[in-house]
């Protein structure tokens, strides 16, 4: 048997002995999709603009012609994206009542297009934007369809206002009612897989903390080291997609994608 045979087995059984089983997923689930992580050296999205610059709500107040320029670009990327076999397996263990729920960091859709229900989307989604001003909220289509009609590039609503995307951006707190929800699937699980991410952005890297100290487990599947590494009772560094697959097959389970 492998390394990676091995260590799918153990979390496997890991996973069969649970009662509750939550996953925490961050970029790294979606970069076998196409889309970049944040802080690779060659290929992540702040490796040629300082977020601070342009995906902070204080530069979405002052200069929302800046904002869309960037998020126009970054929304054109993410349309289109399709989910990989990581998302799909997510969505098989949790039809097969295996996975109550996941928490992800990513605004990029592709678990809910993958077939996840139970999906809490901590810092928001590209589905919608809405206005801060009267509160209308528009599809993404729609979005696009206006930002393209304005000689600034700024989708706007009907009264005028620019509109801001549904996502969590720099310098603003997560919506107290989703995190707090997290917090309460952290708590309450048995087993937490913390999948592609790197649990270094607070305050989502408090939910492991939570589970552990809740007398629950983690298990880490991720490229890269983690501040949890110690405390992992299963620990997979390979391609996310090959993890997932090979814990699929030792749970006799084929993915649905």
């Amino acid at each position: 048997m492998s390394a990676l045979d091995t260590e799918a087995a153990r979390l496997a059984q890991l996973i069969r002995e649970a009662q509750t089983v939550i996953a925490l997923t961050g970029a790294g689930i979606s970069v076998p999709s196409g889309i970049p992580d944040f802080r690779s050296p060659r290929t992540g999205l702040w490796r040629n603009v300082d977020p601070m610059e342009v995906a902070h709500i204080d530069v979405f107040r002052r200069d929302p012609e800046r904002f869309w320029d960037f998020y126009g670009k970054r929304f054109q990327t993410l349309e289109h994206k399709r989910p990989n076999r990581a998302h799909h397996a997510l969505a098989e263990l949790e039809r097969a009542g295996l996975l109550a729920a996941v928490i992800t960091q990513n605004i990029d859709q592709l678990h809910g297009r993958a077939g996840t229900r139970e999906l809490i989307e901590v810092h928001g989604t590209i589905a919608r934007s809405r206005c801060l001003r009267c509160g209308l909220r528009f599809a993404l289509a729609e979005v696009r369809t206006r930002q393209a009609a304005d000689v600034r590039g700024v989708p706007r609503c009907d009264c005028g206002n620019p509109l801001k995307p549904d996502v969590v951006l720099f310098g603003e707190y997560l919506q107290p009612d989703t995190l707090a929800r997290a917090e309460r699937l952290a708590t309450g699980a048995d087993l937490m897989l913390c999948i592609g991410s790197s649990l270094e952005v607070y305050p989502v890297a408090e939910l492991p903390y939570m589970t552990l100290a809740a007398g629950g487990r983690i298990a880490i599947l991720t490229q890269g080291s983690t501040p949890f590494d110690s405390y992992a009772s299963v620990r997979m560094g390979g391609d996310v997609v090959n993890d997932l697959e090979a814990l699929l097959a030792a749970l006799a389970l084929e993915s649905g994608s």
